[in-house]
């Protein structure tokens, strides 16, 4: 009697075991199948989750699950690729030793200056075990490895493509001089009345700059422009690219110089000039060239190798 129970509880267990397992296929159920592999729905979003901006980790979980969900099959399509480069590589017969990703996790500590406890710390705070850390960037150091032996070691770039490179911008009229600027910005008004009170502001924050106060902290405070949290800086722009009211206002300004207040058709704009780059010399004219050329032909070369790894393999989309 005693041997017909325990029979029937181990039976009874089985049978819990088993319906458990089948419950968890179905909860991480597959979404992709790349020839041998197979990509499941909690591996798709745990990347997405790696991959998310911090700006992104920051919004409710709600939203956020909204956003993956709208972007999850062109988020699929990149991990496919991902599974294929890593395949291509093993058939290469390229593997990364622990070694390797010691020595490059290593790095990732010192360079933002910390402890192993405390890079573990950063890690779980942000949703991520050390393992699965671990293995993303020895999925990095292998994808990079077959990228450079499959595409950008067979990319070469001639002296007859950089002159050409250089010959066609310079068809085109573009300087490779420009100005680095940072602006404060008031968006134009609706009426007369609020265009002077407008003036009015801008005189004063131009007398403020005259007196010595810092034009990034008056940016950040002011500034109607989506530069203000970087205070107010808006990057190199070619001298060919400038409105013609900025290129009237920069005429004859000094590095470290703020202008006066000026219109435009967006607003009212107050600008400094951090930096003046000057049309470059032959050397390096050509240098610039060299590496923008390389970098067009290798995203070139990459896509198309993608592409041939894509037509030869067995996908199967299940989203």
């Amino acid at each position: 009697m005693l041997n017909r129970c325990a029979g029937l509880l181990v039976a009874v267990v089985a049978i819990l075991v088993a319906s458990y397992a089948h419950a968890e296929i179905l909860l991480d159920r597959v979404v992709a199948v790349v020839n041998q592999d197979v990509i499941t729905w909690s591996e798709l979003y745990k990347n997405m989750e790696m991959d998310a901006s911090p700006q992104l980790r920051a919004v409710k979980d709600d939203e956020r699950r909204k956003i993956f969900k709208e972007n999850e099959a062109s988020f699929l399509e990149s991990l496919i690729n991902l599974k294929l480069q890593i395949q291509e590589a093993a058939a290469l017969g390229m593997n990364v030793g622990d070694d390797e990703v010691k020595e490059g996790i290593d790095s990732v500590k010192k360079k933002y200056g910390m402890s192993e406890e405390q890079f573990k710390d950063s890690l779980k705070k942000e949703g991520f075990t050390y393992e699965e850390y671990r293995k993303r960037f020895r999925e990095q150091i292998i994808v990079g490895k077959v990228v450079n032996n499959q595409v950008r070691s067979k990319v070469l770039v001639t002296d007859s493509d950089i002159n050409k490179y250089i010959a066609d911008a310079v068809e085109k009229g573009e300087n490779l001089d420009g100005y680095r600027i940072s602006q404060i910005f008031f968006k134009k008004p609706r009426n007369e009345e609020a265009r002077r009170n407008l003036e009015e502001k801008a005189a004063d924050i131009f007398r403020r700059l005259g007196a010595g106060e810092n034009f990034a902290d008056l940016a950040k405070k002011f500034s109607e422009d989506a530069s203000a949290s970087a205070g107010g800086d808006i990057g190199l722009i070619k001298k060919n690219l400038l409105l013609k009211e900025f290129s009237e206002a920069l005429s004859g300004m000094k590095s470290g110089e703020v202008s006066k207040p000026f219109w435009t058709e967006r607003g009212l704009h107050i600008i400094k000039l951090t930096e003046k780059t000057d049309p470059k010399d032959a050397k390096e004219l050509q240098e610039e060239a060299r590496k923008a050329l390389t970098e067009k032909m290798s995203a070139e070369r990459y896509n198309a190798w993608i592409k041939s790894l894509r037509e030869k393999a067995f996908i199967e989309i299940r989203l």
